[in-house]
């Protein structure tokens, strides 16, 4: 069976080659990974949060450098210099918008307006509805075993919702990681699915060998959701420090997340009042203490510990439920290869009727 079978109204959306996308990991989804996806054929996306304005723009143009394939921008857009970040995307020519949190109407209108495609991640049903209807072209759809911050409906419950839900192309994220899972999600009524974990075990992936020896080793039950970072729920491996914060009274939380947000302030270039209205932002509409807002300190720190430096004693590893049953470091060509192998192959064993 011919790719021409998988070609999905996100593959038309976008223009890429494959229904796939490598979603945008802090600290993992840098150009060497989000080129090396997109040359692959699937849609790689720049992780932002964690870079200063000067970095993005900076990363933006060399992945420009290293392909002449469509690729994504996530950010937050909650974050007090979102508009910012939107101007440099829309500078540079950037293909797809996509963010962790529903993007405002106004900021949808305005990447639209510039032509580039907003991709915004949601969680629940009724998210999907309000993005769709404010005018956005397409949405990711993650379920509860997705790694990093997720909810508690399964992908194979929320995703035909979604589908139901809204007129918009979905791409279901969450427990996906070849060709079979591809195909699932386009039975349920998906466009694609995107990968975290997956891409991030890759040889081209910067994530240090001793980190991936850690997400190779683990299995299904060593991947556990925890509010312990930041007091929202989190999926990563169990690792000894995060018992550790599990453990960790509320006054030793605080005083390390006070460290920790000092650290980011510098990495990231935002002043204590961009920390504080970024902290205003996420406590809207949650029940959050102002303890718990300070403790999100954490989790960029905690992230680049392991992520970059490759201290797992120190880090912790954001995980979908799918590193219990990956094993290997294939390239993002040849990864993205077996996925549409694996894909063809599944669809053409289907029984057909009649």
């Amino acid at each position: 069976m011919s790719d021409a079978a998988l070609e999905t109204a996100f593959t038309k959306l976008v223009g890429v080659r494959h229904p796939l996308i490598q979603t945008g990991m802090g600290w993992v989804a840098g150009p060497r990974l989000v080129s090396a996806s997109a040359n692959a054929g699937a849609l790689g996306i720049l992780a932002s949060a964690t870079m200063t304005l000067d970095q993005l723009r900076s990363a933006v143009r060399e992945v420009k450098s290293r392909t002449d394939e469509p690729f994504g921008v996530n950010l937050r857009a909650d974050a007090g210099d979102a508009r910012d970040r939107v101007r440099v995307i829309i500078d540079e020519g950037v293909r797809v918008a996509s963010f962790a949190l529903a993007p405002s109407r106004d900021l949808i209108a305005e990447l639209k307006d510039a032509g580039v495609v907003v991709i915004p991640s949601i969680g629940a049903r009724r998210h999907a509805e309000k993005v769709a209807a404010w005018g956005a072209d397409a949405v990711i759809v993650q379920g509860g075993e997705g790694g990093g911050h997720t909810g508690d409906v399964a992908t194979t419950v929320l995703l035909p919702q979604v589908v139901d839900a809204v007129d918009i192309p979905v791409i279901g994220a969450g427990g996906f990681h070849d060709g079979r899972g591809l195909v699932a999600a386009l039975a349920y009524g998906a466009a694609g699915v995107a990968m975290g974990t997956r891409f991030l075990l890759t040889s081209d992936s910067t994530v240090p060998d001793a980190v991936k020896a850690r997400y190779l080793a683990a299995t299904v039950k060593d991947v556990t959701v925890t509010t312990a970072v930041d007091g929202l729920p989190h999926r990563m491996l169990r690792t000894d420090l995060v018992d550790s914060l599990e453990r960790a009274g509320r006054t030793r939380a605080l005083v390390q997340a006070v460290r920790r947000a000092a650290g980011f302030r510098k990495l990231s270039g935002l002043s204590w009042p961009q920390m504080v209205r970024d902290g205003l932002a996420m406590k809207h509409g949650k029940e959050l203490s102002w303890s718990q807002v300070l403790l999100a300190a954490n989790t960029p720190m905690l992230l680049r510990a392991s992520m970059v430096e490759g201290r797992t004693d120190l880090g912790v590893m954001a995980s979908g439920q799918v590193a219990g049953v990956i094993e290997d470091l294939p390239t993002c060509e040849e990864l993205v290869a077996r996925v549409m192998s694996e894909a063809r192959h599944v669809l053409g064993t289907l029984p057909t009727p009649g």
